[in-house]
């Protein structure tokens, strides 16, 4: 089953959260594939917007029924996912 893959910015914060969010909706939403991939490796420079989008994402996948998965997780990410209480809605796939 064909898997649609997204990327997250290097740079994801507040100022531009909401740009990133809108490209990553419409991309899970054209996507004809059921399964979508957010791929954060090259992140580097973010702050607890970036968990936001991500949740929005998770949301936006599952009202049209589609799976998604998260690959790369940087460290820093997964230590702020778990100081905001939110690390298993956002499970990296392996």
């Amino acid at each position: 089953m064909p898997t649609a893959l997204l990327t997250l910015p290097s740079d994801l914060r507040h100022s531009n959260a909401e740009a990133c969010l809108a490209k990553l909706q419409a991309q899970i939403r054209s996507s004809a594939d059921s399964d979508v991939e957010i791929q954060a490796g090259q992140l580097s420079d973010f702050d607890s917007s970036a968990l936001a989008v991500l949740l929005a994402c998770r949301r936006e996948a599952e009202s049209l029924s589609k799976t998604l998965k998260f690959k790369q997780f940087p460290a820093k990410l997964r230590e702020l996912a778990l100081l905001y209480g939110v690390s298993e809605l956002l499970v990296e796939s392996a």
